[in-house]
């Protein structure tokens, strides 16, 4: 989180490393040390993601309250951590970010996200929520919504999310769509 926080407050200092297509922030004026961060991890971040219904139908969304995408909705999802399995942490994320629970299913797609400080690969999964839950925005979520799939259109969803749910079958009926690159 600090190095996140900081990478968005100061200027690249682009250093020998650039040879190899990364580059390093200069912490020093905010931390008072001479830190070096990597602006881009060196290698890429594996991570889950849910296309997660309510039995109505409804999809679940967060609206990101951290950079990648920071105000955007998206699927709920985070890193998988050493030692976990994709589904656990699926799970995990989940009740995270939402405070609910899902029966986990089959992936759903597998996506990669490459920005500025991140190479995300992510492998998404379907997931039924238990009934009789209320999402509750948690961890890196600002706000968490079950939304009916006629509303996805008019969302400021991240980048990709729009095409990705209409490949895997999100997308409300008679609607164009989207065309772009994959979430």
């Amino acid at each position: 989180m600090r190095g996140q926080l900081l990478q968005e407050l100061q200027p690249l200092r682009l250093s020998s490393s650039e040879q190899l297509g990364t580059a390093e922030l200069d912490t020093s004026a905010a931390t008072g040390d001479d830190r070096v961060v990597p602006t881009t991890p060196p290698r890429p971040t594996v991570a889950v993601g849910l296309v997660a219904r309510h039995a109505d139908g409804r999809l679940l969304l967060v609206l990101r309250g951290r950079a990648p995408n920071r105000g955007r909705w998206s699927l709920p999802g985070g890193r998988l951590e050493a030692g976990e399995t994709m589904a656990a942490a699926a799970a995990r994320e989940l009740r995270e970010e939402t405070g609910m629970s899902a029966t986990i299913g089959e992936v759903a797609g597998v996506v990669e996200r490459i920005g500025e400080g991140h190479h995300y690969v992510i492998v998404d999964f379907f997931a039924e929520l238990d009934p009789d839950q209320e999402p509750a925005a948690g961890d890196d979520a600002d706000e968490v919504r079950l939304v009916p799939v006629s509303e996805l259109p008019a969302m400021d969803l991240t980048p990709g999310l729009a095409e990705f749910l209409a490949g895997v079958g999100c997308w409300p009926a008679g609607r164009p769509a989207p065309v772009g690159p994959a979430r």
